[in-house]
């Protein structure tokens, strides 16, 4: 009992004073989802190129993923802002290439084929402002997504916001 007692002293000792081992550092998301705009503001007619890239940290493959879309409540309060998604390439070591789905859902299928441990995948999509859009206003997003690995497991993230984009009066 005595080596016990002086065994859970000292424990609590080093704790008081900061001396304990520290927690490590937390393990990154298995997978992980960011968005970059190429620009904070635009013009109505003008447009912004949405870059949304997809990180595996797990050690087995992606080999599946759902991704979702949607603007923020606060974009949903201008209904004055007009916009649309035309466009979506997969960035590739050769370039780019075109990609399918372009929101709100279903988003995942355009980060390609499996997505190996340790890589990622980016797609841009295009946000077109209409001409005769509000301005004086901010436009964002939120995403949800789930991603499958190779070992049978998953996971799923969010919300994921981007970066606003800021619709300036010409």
């Amino acid at each position: 009992m005595r080596r016990f007692g002086l065994g859970a002293v000292l424990a609590l000792f080093l704790a008081v004073f900061g001396l304990a081992p520290g927690a490590s550092a937390a393990d990154p998301a298995p997978a992980e989802l960011t968005f970059a705009t190429d620009s904070a503001t635009t013009t109505p007619g003008g447009t912004v190129n949405l870059s949304m890239t997809l990180k595996n940290n797990n050690t087995y493959d992606v080999w599946f993923v759902y991704q979702t879309i949607e603007p923020t409540w606060l974009t949903t309060q201008r209904p004055d802002l007009k916009y649309t998604f035309s466009g979506c390439s997969l960035a590739t070591a050769s370039g780019a290439a075109p990609c399918s789905g372009t929101g709100p859902a279903n988003l995942g299928a355009n980060y390609g084929t499996t997505i190996p441990p340790g890589q990622s995948r980016t797609v841009t999509l295009k946000l077109d402002i209409a001409a005769d859009s509000g301005c004086n206003g901010n436009i964002g997003f939120y995403s949800y997504f789930y991603a499958e690995f190779s070992d049978s497991t998953n996971v799923s993230g969010g919300p994921v916001y981007t970066p606003v984009t800021r619709v300036l009066c010409p």
